[in-house]
């Protein structure tokens, strides 16, 4: 294809890709897979608030579908993820907004199995950080555990107890990347 052919055709137009941003190079199918998402998107209007009462923290492992694994469609939670579903400081401050302002009642803590924060030490976790050729990562807590079930228990506690979410009913599970099921814990 020739320059000029190239921008007769709209789609390959440099004028119709905005001028800066990442919708070239390494977002390219990203961005395109975006544009196919919205031909067809149809959550316009949902409402911002929890449809189901329900918000749920698990792990950034991207082998897990939140809203599948619990039969939920989007608007029905509000969904947190990190490395290792760890209840941490973050976590706790979104769910004060989620419980007051986006109608939270529920919180669930769902960890995973086969999950490298239940594998490994904090020290093998810097240590794998480092021979992947990155920093020097001791002053982070990664928040590894070898027990994933004290784990669970340690976090649903941490929610019961902060002061500023009396009101939300907090359960911990382990979800199985076998089978697809949730293991309740507490």
């Amino acid at each position: 294809m020739t320059t000029s052919e190239r921008s007769a055709d709209p789609a390959s137009d440099p004028a119709t890709e905005p001028s800066t941003g990442p919708s070239t190079g390494p977002f390219a199918d990203v961005v395109a897979g975006n544009r196919l998402h919205a031909e067809s998107y149809d959550q316009r209007g949902l409402h911002p608030r929890a449809a189901k009462g329900l918000a749920l923290l698990t792990c950034m492992d991207s082998r897990i579908d939140p809203l599948g694994m619990l039969g939920l469609a989007p608007g029905d939670a509000k969904i947190l993820r990190n490395a290792g579903a760890r209840v941490t400081d973050d976590v706790l401050r979104t769910l004060v907004l989620a419980s007051y302002l986006l109608g939270v009642e529920r919180f669930m803590v769902v960890a995973h199995t086969g999950c490298r924060m239940a594998a490994d030490s904090e020290h093998d976790v810097h240590a794998a950080v480092r021979d992947a050729g990155g920093p020097d990562t001791r002053s982070l807590a990664f928040l590894t555990t070898t027990d994933q079930d004290a784990a669970v228990r340690a976090d649903v506690q941490r929610v019961q107890s902060w002061p500023y979410l009396g009101r939300v009913r907090v359960g911990g599970f382990v979800y199985d990347l076998e089978t697809g099921l949730l293991r309740p814990v507490c």
